[in-house]
Parts: C-alpha cells; sequence; structure tokens
C-alpha cells in the first residue's frame, strides 16, 4: 500500500516550510509590503501565478474546484522549489459564450471572461511583479481550456523581456501530470476510463476531496453519475476517494516543482 507513504508526504508539506527567505507565507497576500519586499531582498525572486476558474462541476462539486486546487497545489510547488511565492489565484477565466450561452455557461454560477481580457490581466500580473523584484514568473493552469493562452502570455512577456533579468515560464506539466501519470495511477487500480472522465469524474473529484473534501458532496454522486452530461458531469465520481486523489496531488507537485526548477536554472 502506498497510500500511507502518499498520505505523510502531502502532511510533511504543509508542516515544514523550507526556503522562504524571510517571509512568514508563501502566500503573496498573506504577506506585508515590507515583508515582501525583504523576502525578494533575501532571494525570492521566484513567483507562481496560479489560474483557477470558476465553473460549474457537475452537482457535487463546488464552483471553486479549480481555484482551490490551484491554489493549494501551488503552495505545496512553492515549498518544493523553494524561494518561491504564490500570488492570488485568477479566478475569472473564459468559460464560453455569455449571451447565448455555450460550454459551462449553461449551468449557474459558472462566470466567463473574453480571452483578450484574461490575458490582459495575466500580461499585466505579470508585469507588475517584475517591477517589484521578482525574476522568475511562472504561469500555471489548473484547467485545459486555457493552457494554450497562457503560453501566449508567456511567449509576449518573454519578447518584451529580452536581455533583462527577469523571465516568465509556462509551466505545462502542472496540467498534463493530471493527464498522463495521474490517469495511469487510476487505471493501475481498476478505475476503466468511463469512471476516470474528462470533468467532474473520479479523477477530478478524487484530486479535490484530497485537497479540501469539504467541496465535494458525496452524496450526490449517484445523481451525477445518472445525469451526466446533462448535468454537468462527464465520468463517474462513485468511486472517488481522498487516498486515489493523492496520486495525484503527487504527480502534479513533483513534475511542476521539478520543471520550474530546470526552467529557472537554465537561464541562469
Amino acid at each position: 500500500m502506498k497510500y500511507p507513504i502518499l498520505i505523510v508526504f502531502s502532511v510533511l508539506l504543509l508542516w515544514c516550510k523550507p526556503g522562504l527567505a524571510g517571509a512568514t507565507s508563501v502566500y503573496l497576500e498573506e504577506l506585508t509590503s515590507a515583508e515582501l519586499a525583504g523576502a525578494i531582498r533575501a532571494g525570492t525572486t521566484t513567483i507562481i501565478i496560479p489560474v483557477g476558474g470558476t465553473e460549474q462541476n457537475g452537482p457535487h462539486m463546488a464552483l471553486g474546484k479549480h481555484n482551490m486546487r490551484a491554489r493549494l497545489l501551488s503552495e505545496r510547488i512553492a515549498l518544493a522549489v523553494g524561494k518561491t511565492l504564490v500570488a492570488p489565484v485568477l479566478a475569472y477565466v473564459p468559460e464560453g459564450n455569455i449571451t447565448p450561452p455555450t460550454e459551462h455557461m449553461r449551468f449557474a454560477g459558472t462566470i466567463s471572461v473574453p480571452e483578450a481580457a484574461f490575458k490582459a490581466v495575466l500580461d499585466a500580473t505579470a508585469r507588475s511583479l517584475r517591477q517589484h523584484g521578482f525574476r522568475d514568473v511562472v504561469l500555471l493552469g489548473d484547467s485545459g481550456n486555457y493552457q494554450a493562452a497562457l503560453r501566449a502570455v508567456v511567449d509576449r512577456l518573454n519578447k518584451d523581456w529580452a536581455g533583462s533579468s527577469a523571465r516568465a515560464h509556462f509551466i505545462a506539466e502542472y496540467y498534463t501530470a493530471t493527464q498522463t501519470t495521474y490517469v495511469a495511477a487510476l487505471k493501475a487500480r481498476g478505475i476503466t476510463a468511463a469512471q476516470i472522465g474528462t470533468h467532474a469524474g473520479t479523477a477530478d473529484t478524487s484530486l479535490l476531496m484530497a485537497l479540501d473534501p469539504t467541496m465535494v458532496r458525496p452524496e450526490l454522486f449517484s445523481r451525477a453519475a445518472r445525469e451526466g452530461r446533462l448535468g454537468g458531469t462527464g465520468g463517474d465520481p462513485q468511486a472517488a476517494t481522498a487516498q486515489l486523489g493523492l496520486f495525484g496531488v503527487e504527480a502534479v507537485v513533483q513534475q511542476a516543482s521539478a520543471a520550474i526548477r530546470a526552467a529557472v536554472s537554465a537561464r541562469r
């Protein structure tokens, strides 16, 4: 059984906060301006901009699934990388046409913004952080629908920052780990592709349960499976557990933190 090892791994990341270099928290919004300036002077010059989204997740998961996962996983990644902080989660992302509604906008509570506005906010956020002394600005996205937009923002920033000490990084591994390593781990434990699903199925649900079970409604799993895509679920969450979700947590943290370390060290 690997579950106990994974649980210990997760708990240790919460207890141990190495490499903050003068900061008392990895979260930018929990620091004072003076504390942040001190952390940057002490060598904390990498920052993650986590991107989430506010969208329907079937009848059994809260609308803030992507936001919570992006925040908590980014914290673990920042601690694993060291000398890294986490900016506030961007909760407003493209989710389809508003009127008439398409995609997730067909379900109550979803908030969508135009892609141009989404990119502009990310661009301005990255430039603000560079202005304050961050040298490596990292973009991580918890949903698949805007991965190309994140890459485009990073490409534009690096074009403008050419010749300077700053660099932007798009870390695709954060998302691809959930689509490859995590899925493989679930299949190895008897979970079928139909159960894993593409949205709000066993994989999606288990990952959130491992991070914040208060955002999941297990009593509605059977309803989600019964309604399927008509109710906003692509997959079957009935096999979901927090223990299964820990395989996703481990894959994301390990692969994303390794990719960030490689990206930062490659340009120095």
